[in-house]
């Protein structure tokens, strides 16, 4: 039992001591506004109580390369305007996971920050939400208004970009690990994990 509680709180103490302030700020302007007329929208929100004390940082992966996003905290959205096109956006943590994307200019897309727990602190999915309520994340369920009134908007701070520049090696690292397990996914899970067309609002 003494060995039991001993794990328990050294489990906790990892836990905490990977929570931090955010470097990301708060945006002056808390509204998300519609997506332009010639650009896509995607807005990533996160919500979930499980491994709430652990930050995930967020990434355009396309075509290979790392474009920082930012970083979401638990409670907290991030907006993300592109051109209309294919796009694969990476959540990392822990480790690594993907989502892929096709993106219509003019219309805006939600995508939840999801934990699920890993080897010794939570790790994160990015699941698509839905515009015909097909599957638990979509735009008809109630909690999708709770969504977007509890998270607060943040946006890009020159100490979000230090802090991506001190770890871009790691999480490069973990994208070479991570996406040919992604890749192996078959057709069926792979369009679970895709914001499709009609899925903007």
């Amino acid at each position: 039992m003494k060995l039991f509680k001993v794990l328990v709180l050294a489990s906790l103490a990892v836990l905490v001591g990977c929570a931090g302030t955010n470097p990301m700020q708060v945006a002056s302007n808390q509204e998300v506004v519609a997506a332009p007329a010639d650009k896509a929208q995607v807005v990533f929100m996160r919500s979930s109580f499980l491994g709430h004390v652990i930050s995930a940082s967020l990434y355009d992966v396309t075509g290979g390369k790392t474009d920082f996003i930012g970083i979401i905290e638990n409670d907290t959205k991030v907006v993300y305007d592109v051109a209309p096109g294919n796009y694969q956006f990476m959540v990392v943590s822990e480790a690594a996971d993907f989502m892929n994307a096709e993106l219509v200019a003019g219309k805006t897309y939600y995508a939840m920050v999801t934990p699920r727990m890993g080897a010794w602190k939570a790790r994160f999915s990015l699941q698509p939400v839905r515009a015909d309520g097909s599957t638990d994340f979509n735009t008809a369920d109630k909690n999708f208004a709770q969504w977007q009134e509890k998270t607060k908007r943040v946006e890009m701070s020159d100490a979000a970009r230090q802090w991506f520049e001190k770890n871009r090696a790691s999480v490069v690292e973990k994208q070479e690990d991570y996406l040919p397990v992604f890749a192996k996914k078959d057709a069926d899970d792979v369009k679970a994990r895709t914001l499709l067309p009609s899925d903007g609002i």
